[in-house]
Parts: structure tokens; C-alpha cells; sequence
């Protein structure tokens, strides 16, 4: 749910500022992103007087539209509801929605193409040769971006997997102006689970969205499917309180919500100014992929060293060594020691210290606990020999890296 409802009473006494509605959610990342953007371009232009509604995502358009008597607006255009209410006012414009029921507005969106481009190249990275995509039949930007996974998976000559089934049949390369009819399949969580338990393994997963993705991950769980050991996933939006929560924490593409609000603004000030030429549709280039732990592993297809792996992500800060390593696998020590250093390339040893101190650097980050504290939570017997190693390891002391990078 978002801001106000009403603009400051300055405003509207000012004949000369634009007044403008903004029907975006503020429920989820990427609208504030939308919204962040617009803040951006209001703070090196003109500003507007600003009407925001309690807007959910794809909730009918509140009943004051009309009364508003707004210039322009930038809208989530997500259902007819919302196109009629905004195509009877008869005002300028810009819609920010993948559902592109305005075709004849300027139209901002993700560019669907590269995200898909971006996600696959982060699960490529890592080795993987099977790849699945979970979406929503409901959206294009769904659509779009299974469309565009299995092109990339197909032109790599892997294996591509895609649920539900028939997702990506009749879809269309973005940008599309209509909604494409597909056959919508089984979504149940019932189905959706014999699905991932019926994929080969090693597999990386494209999640259309984040909560999909968090889905999956609690349905691994579930179903004792490990992560990121046999299944990684990657969800696309970056909400971090949904990419946080998750366990382990969920790996995600970070679209550029916040230069899609720029453009829209820009756009939509151009239109209410008479400078706007002809109607423009444009696609934004997601920034990056911030990377958790959901996928922070290459693909193993040695059975013996996936085992391993998942012990030591279970136990490495419990001071677990590598001689009780190997006491719960079915090899020996030298033969362990080999496939696991061909499979990784490194030694079990150093995937011990490096899992070990994934978690000493959150914690100097994230929390308040003093270094012997740190040190007794990760497995290290004193603080000094956890200062040594980190500061071996990092070139500076965990205190340095507590100043540089606190997050509390």
C-alpha cells in the first residue's frame, strides 16, 4: 500500500504546476523502483502536484479518479478496469504495465529479452546444462521472459524445461500489443512439486518473479530437494525482504525500475509541454544479478562431492574438519580428496574455510556481535585465529571489514 491520497494544499493553489496521478503499487520492488524514478526526475525539473492513491497491484482504480481532474498520469495499466477508468478521462498518458491494454500510449517496461539473456548467463556460469523455467500464464512479462529463457537454453543446445506445460506456446517476442492466448496447464502447488521432483539433476531454475521463486524454494525444502546443490534458483525483481527471507537466501535478476520512472516522467512531461513527437515504446536493461545463496554453486554431477557439499554448508561453522568430512562418505581420503578437487578446483578444506567465512563477513556486516562471538558462531576456536585467517584470506582485519561494509 503506498503514500497519500491528496497533494499539499500549496499545490494546488499553484496554477502553474501540472497535477498528475500515479496509479503504481508501492507493494512490491519494482513499483517503488517506478516510483523512486519519478522522485528523481521531480527533483532536476518542474515538479507536479501529486495525487496517489492506496493503489494494490491490478486493484480497481479508485472511485475519485474522475474528481481528481489530473493533467496527466502515469499508470500500472494491469486489467480493462483500470484502461476504462484512465481512456475516459482523455488525458495524457504514459502506461508502465507489461499488460499493454493502451497501445496507443507511450509504454515503459523491462526489457524481458535481456532479463531472460542475464538469468540464463548467470546459471550457464555456474555449469549447469538443464534448465527450467516456472511462470505465470497470467502475464506477459511471464510470457516474455519463458520465451526468452528457452530461446537462450535451445540456442546453447541444453535441456529446457518449463512449467506448466505449453507456457511459452503461442507467445511473442516483446514488445507485444495484445494479450497472446496460451494454454494455461495445471498450475496447482501440487503439480508444480511432482514437477520439480520429476527434473534431472543438477538443475538451475528461472523463477518469473521473486514470490514464485520463493515458492520453489519452500517446496524444495519440502520435498528434502537440496539447494543450491541439486536445484538452484533465481527469482527476477530483487525484492530484498522477499530474497532475504528466503532459505537459503534467494538469488535474483535487479531490473531498473527506477529508470523506467525517469523515462516515464520524462516522457509524460513532454506530453503535457506539446514537446512529444510520436508514440514511443521503451524497453529497460535490467542493472545486474545480486547473488545469494540460492545459486552460489557450480553444477556437480560427481554424486559423491554433491553429498559433501551439502555437509558443509550444513556443519562447516560447527568447526567441522575434513577427517569428519570424509567419516560420513562411502570413499576413501585420497580418492574424496581427488573427485572433489577435479569437480570444484579446490580442496575440501578451502570450501570449509570459504563457507565459514561467507558467514564471518555477514555477521560483521549484519550484526552487533563482538569478534570472539563471531568466531565461537562460525567454528573458530579463538578470535585471534579467526583475525589471522580473515585477515589472510581478505587482506584486512574483521574489524577494517566490519567499518567498511556495516549494514546495522
Amino acid at each position: 500500500m503506498v503514500l497519500g491520497v491528496e497533494p499539499l494544499i500549496e499545490d494546488r493553489r499553484d496554477p502553474k504546476r501540472s497535477r498528475v496521478a500515479l496509479l503504481i503499487e508501492s507493494s512490491n520492488a519494482y513499483g517503488r523502483g517506478l516510483l523512486s524514478g519519478i522522485i528523481d526526475y521531480l527533483r532536476c525539473h518542474e515538479s507536479w502536484s501529486l495525487y496517489i492513491p492506496e493503489q494494490g497491484r491490478g486493484d480497481a482504480p479508485s472511485p475519485k479518479l474522475q474528481a481528481w481532474n489530473v493533467d496527466g498520469m502515469i499508470a500500472r495499466v494491469e486489467n480493462e478496469a483500470i484502461a476504462a477508468a484512465v481512456r475516459e478521462l482523455n488525458i495524457p498518458v504514459v502506461d508502465v504495465s507489461a499488460a499493454r491494454l493502451l497501445p496507443d500510449a507511450p509504454w515503459v517496461e523491462t526489457d524481458d529479452s535481456a532479463i531472460a539473456q542475464l538469468a540464463f548467463d548467470h546459471l550457464s556460469e555456474r555449469g549447469y546444462k538443464n534448465f527450467a523455467f516456472v511462470g505465470d500464464t497470467k502475464f506477459n512479462w511471464s510470457r516474455w521472459r519463458a520465451f526468452g529463457f528457452r530461446c537462450c537454453v535451445e540456442a546453447s543446445s541444453h535441456r529446457h524445461f518449463e512449467f506448466p506445460l505449453g507456457h511459452s506456446v503461442g507467445a511473442h517476442r516483446q514488445p507485444h500489443l495484445g494479450t497472446p492466448t496460451v494454454p494455461s496447464g495445471d498450475e496447482s502447488e501440487e503439480s508444480l512439486a511432482a514437477w520439480l521432483k520429476s527434473l534431472p539433476k543438477p538443475i538451475g531454475i528461472v523463477a518469473a518473479y521473486d514470490i514464485k521463486g520463493q515458492q520453489i524454494l519452500n517446496l524444495c525444502r519440502d520435498l528434502s530437494i537440496s539447494v543450491p546443490e541439486e536445484v538452484s534458483v533465481l527469482g527476477i525483481d530483487n525484492d530484498p525482504l522477499i530474497c532475504e527471507l528466503c532459505e537459503p537466501t534467494m538469488s535474483s535478476v535487479i531490473p531498473d525500475g527506477r529508470k523506467a520512472g525517469y523515462l516515464a516522467a520524462e516522457l509524460l512531461d513532454a506530453l503535457l509541454s506539446g514537446r512529444a513527437g510520436e508514440t514511443t515504446s521503451q524497453l529497460i536493461q535490467p542493472l545486474s544479478i545480486h547473488a545469494r545463496q540460492s545459486t552460489d554453486i557450480h553444477a556437480i554431477d560427481d554424486e559423491i562431492v554433491a553429498q559433501s557439499m551439502k555437509l558443509i554448508r550444513k556443519h562447516a561453522c560447527e568447526g567441522l574438519t575434513v577427517t569428519q568430512l570424509i567419516e560420513s562418505l562411502p570413499v576413501s581420503r585420497r580418492i574424496f580428496e581427488n573427485r572433489f578437487q577435479k569437480a570444484m578446483g579446490h580442496t575440501p578444506h578451502a570450501e570449509i574455510v570459504r563457507v565459514r567465512m561467507q558467514r564471518v563477513k555477514y555477521l560483521l556486516a549484519r550484526s552487533d556481535h563482538s569478534i570472539s562471538d563471531i568466531a565461537r558462531m562460525t567454528g573458530y576456536a579463538h578470535d585471534e585465529y579467526l583475525s589471522s585467517s580473515f585477515k589472510q584470506l581478505e587482506g584486512i582485519s574483521p574489524t577494517q571489514y566490519r567499518q567498511q561494509n556495516r549494514r546495522v
